[in-house]
């Protein structure tokens, strides 16, 4: 794996949230976000033209309220539902999960350390705090979903969730990148978790970037020590952009001082 690439004017640019932007906690709704952060997404937004989304596996609600009043295009939920740069917020059909909520709830019931996190589209039982149950929550999830149809298990850090079959982080970035603005620029995606991994594989094939954020095997082309160390890129990234113009171009100067409108 190589340095970091170079955020340029036409780059489009996809960030996962826990253990992206932001420290992993250790329980969903614990996370901080570092000071300066929103700052730094909302310049960049502006600076790339739109051209700046989240993918996560959180509900969209989620991000707004930790990047609040910041609202960017999102896929939330790994493509489940989003909201476009347009504002339109194509989504799915919620998938039948009583059994899963049921489950989950039974195990986080007899369990002390599991944690259920109800989404909108899925459902997702966290083990942070009890890695040595890792094999239950995963044996007990293959159970409820065997043989069904419409549903299926995603494996993240320390949690199992049943979500729609299908759905993926390298398939909503596959579908920003069909939209505007995000046609026909070069895609470069950070993330950390396994979940990612489709999300690498999506902008790679594209002729984009994927950036690991830690440790662990991937496919993506760049690794980033910490999502401190992202963070830093991003401020980094911010200050060497060249801003946009009125005419919605870069002011872009040469070595010899005179100035080009970008594209």
């Amino acid at each position: 794996m190589s340095l970091l690439p170079t955020v340029l004017p036409d780059t489009a640019l996809f960030l996962d949230f826990d253990g992206t932007l932001a420290d992993i906690a250790p329980t969903p709704d614990a996370v901080k976000v570092p000071g300066g952060l929103v700052s730094t997404l909302a310049a960049l937004h502006q600076q790339l033209g739109g051209a700046l989304a989240i993918v996560t596996g959180r509900p969209i609600a989620d991000v707004d309220h930790f990047l609040y009043p910041l609202q960017l295009p999102t896929a939330g939920e790994h493509g489940a539902q989003y909201r476009l740069a347009d504002g339109s917020r194509p989504s799915i059909d919620q998938p039948p999960l009583h059994d899963a909520v049921e489950a989950m709830t039974s195990l986080a019931q007899t369990y002390a350390g599991l944690l259920v996190e109800h989404k909108p589209h899925s459902v997702a039982l966290h083990y942070r705090h009890a890695p040595e149950l890792e094999g239950l929550c995963r044996a007990s999830m293959q159970k409820v979903v065997a043989g069904r149809s419409g549903v299926e298990l995603l494996y993240g850090k320390c949690v199992v969730e049943v979500k729609p079959a299908g759905i993926h982080k390298g398939q909503a970035i596959t579908f920003f990148m069909s939209t505007a603005p995000f046609a026909g620029r070069v895609p470069i995606f950070a993330g950390d978790d396994v979940t990612d991994e489709y999300g690498f594989t999506a902008v790679q094939q594209l002729g984009g970037r994927g950036i690991k954020i830690g440790e662990g095997a991937s496919e993506a082309l760049h690794r980033c020590l910490s999502a401190a160390a992202l963070r830093g890129w991003l401020a980094s990234a911010r200050t060497t952009l060249p801003p946009l113009t009125e005419s919605g171009g870069w002011d872009i100067s040469d070595a010899s001082g005179n100035q080009r409108q970008g594209i």
